[in-house]
């Protein structure tokens, strides 16, 4: 007798590519596209294979599914609280895979492009806020709602705030109610909002506009847009400054240049 072989299950995390944009899907949607560790393990490494590839200009990070995304997985944590310890090496650990995630988003030299339909709460919101830039349909939401369940959302605190001016972030951190993709528009958390089930549309817009940019242009301006944020006015310019000049010695501003002076299109090397 044949045994038949048990369906594969499907994984966490999609990703497709076409001219020079790559799209991460979050594809756990019967789970609320909750970060599981496979699906954090999933997003870690693509992350860090786009960063590597040269073909890739933009990213856009998009989810199956009515939710954007439900944060941690809970019920995958509270499955170690039987645990000696409680679970406390193994929330630990999980907290720092999170951040580790979070951080390659930031650090990806490709600018990373939230696509939002649904809401996106907790970790969930934090990963939007993690993103470059984020487009939101009109049906979304936005919440840090662990103030709910006695667990102060603190690490999303770290992306939010970094989005949004102190007042807006406590009252989302403090009352955890859903903001309107309208009111987090305003608050500075998304970019834009359009009809609802066209965020993915628009991400793609403005990642096709990204993509006819040099490349090290991109890459340069990411990385000084994070670094001088932390500095003072002065340690702020002189950083910039150097920058500058460094990338007016970069081909691509040569031929950026002479492009423009010239009438023509550039051709990118992104060197």
């Amino acid at each position: 007798m044949t045994v038949p072989t048990p369906p594969k299950s499907a994984p966490p995390l999609l990703r497709t590519d076409a001219e020079g944009i790559a799209t991460l899907t979050l594809n756990r949607p019967e789970a609320r596209n909750a970060l599981s560790e496979a699906l954090l393990a999933a997003m870690t490494a693509e992350v860090a294979a786009i960063a590597r590839d040269s073909s890739v200009r933009a990213v856009i990070l998009a989810a199956e599914g009515k939710v954007f995304s439900a944060g941690h997985d809970l019920k995958e944590m509270t499955a170690h609280r039987v645990e000696a310890d409680r679970g406390r090496a193994y929330f630990a650990e999980i907290m720092d895979r999170c951040a580790t995630m979070m951080k390659a988003i930031v650090r990806c030299p490709k600018p990373v492009i939230a696509a939002v339909e649904g809401v996106a709460t907790a970790a969930g919101c934090q990963l939007v806020a993690s993103c470059d830039l984020a487009v939101a349909g009109a049906n979304a939401g936005f919440c840090t709602p662990g103030v709910h369940i006695g667990l102060f959302c603190s690490t999303p605190m770290v992306a939010l705030t970094r989005n949004v001016v102190p007042k807006h972030a406590l009252e989302m951190l403090l009352l955890g109610e859903m903001v309107s993709a309208e009111a987090a528009q305003r608050m500075g958390l998304v970019n834009r909002v359009v009809p609802a089930g066209n965020a993915l549309a628009e991400a793609q817009r403005m990642a096709a506009v990204i993509a006819t940019k040099s490349p090290l242009t991109l890459k340069i301006g990411k990385e000084a847009f994070h670094a001088q944020r932390g500095m003072d006015l002065d340690e702020a310019y002189a950083y910039a400054a150097n920058v500058m000049v460094e990338n007016m010695l970069a081909r691509d501003a040569e031929e950026g240049i002479g492009a423009f002076v010239g009438k023509r299109e550039p051709v990118w090397r992104g060197e």
